[in-house]
C-alpha cells in the first residue's frame, strides 16, 4: 500500500522556538500531543501533512536543498506575510535573486530560507498558503516521488518536475539541473506514514524497487541521496 506524506520535518537547533515562528506565520496550531523528541504543528483543518521540528545541533553550512514558497492572494497580503515573518524573528536574505524579481526571500530564525510569492502566480493558483515545497533535484527524483506517493506529475518540462496530491494543496517541485552537490544531512526531509497494520518492510522494498536506497545504518535515501523516513504503522 502506498505511503502517505505524513510530515515535512525540520532539523532545528531550538524546536519550540522554530515551531512558534512557523505557527505564527502560517496560522497553524500545535498538535495536542507532542512527540518526546520534537514539536509538531498542524494546519487549521487538520488535513494534509503536518510540520515537525526535531532537535539537532548540526550547524547550517549551506543553502537548504528545499524551501517553502508561500502564496499571496493580493499585493497587500504579500506585504502582510513579510511583515508578520519579520515581527516573529525572520529576516531578509540574499540568495542571488535579481532586483526585478517580485518574490521576497526570507529566512526563519534558524536560517532556513523561504519565499513569499507575489499575487497572480498561475503555477501556484490551485494550491494553499504553502504553495510549494521547492526542491533542488533531478527529473528522476521527481518521477520517484510521484510513484512513491501516488501523486501525479503536474509539471514535467526541461527536466523540471512537480507533483501534487490528487486532493490538491501544496505542490512539491524539483528544479532540474544543475543540481548543487549534496554535502551533509539535509535540514528538511519528508516523513511518510502507512495505515495501521501495513507492512513497513514491504513498503520499504517497494520504495527501493522505485529507486530508493537503504544505507548500512538503515537510513533511507531517494535517488538524489536525500534522506526520508517511513514511520512504523500504529
Amino acid at each position: 500500500m502506498t505511503s502517505q506524506l505524513f510530515a515535512i520535518c525540520f532539523h532545528a537547533t531550538r524546536p519550540p522556538a522554530l515551531a512558534q515562528f512557523w505557527s505564527g506565520v502560517l496560522g497553524w496550531k500545535p498538535a495536542e500531543s507532542q512527540d518526546d523528541d520534537g514539536v509538531t504543528i498542524l494546519p487549521p483543518d487538520g488535513a494534509g501533512f503536518r510540520i515537525r521540528f526535531l532537535p539537532s545541533q548540526e550547524p547550517k553550512t549551506r543553502q537548504n536543498q528545499a524551501h517553502f514558497d508561500l502564496t499571496s492572494a493580493t499585493p497587500e497580503a504579500q506585504q502582510q506575510t513579510v511583515a508578520r515573518a519579520l515581527e516573529l524573528g525572520g529576516k531578509h536574505i540574499d540568495v542571488g535573486q535579481l532586483p526585478e524579481e517580485s518574490h521576497v526571500v526570507l529566512a526563519d530564525p534558524d536560517g532556513n530560507e523561504f519565499c513569499v510569492i507575489p499575487a497572480g502566480n498561475k503555477f501556484l493558483a490551485d494550491t494553499g498558503f504553502i504553495g510549494a515545497l521547492s526542491c533542488d533535484g533531478t527529473q528522476a527524483v521527481g518521477y520517484f516521488w510521484s510513484e512513491a506517493l501516488g501523486w501525479p506529475l503536474v509539471w514535467d518540462q526541461d527536466e523540471e518536475t512537480a507533483i501534487q496530491s490528487p486532493d490538491g494543496g501544496t505542490k512539491i517541485t524539483w528544479g532540474g539541473p544543475p543540481v548543487a552537490p549534496k554535502t551533509g544531512t539535509n535540514r528538511l526531509y519528508l516523513e511518510l506514514a502507512l495505515p495501521a497494520g501495513a507492512d513497513r518492510e514491504a513498503e520499504i522494498d517497494r520504495l527501493i524497487a522505485l529507486g530508493a536506497t537503504r544505507t548500512d545504518t538503515g537510513a533511507l535515501l531517494d535517488p538524489d541521496g536525500n534522506e526520508f523516513s517511513v514511520r512504523q504503522p500504529q
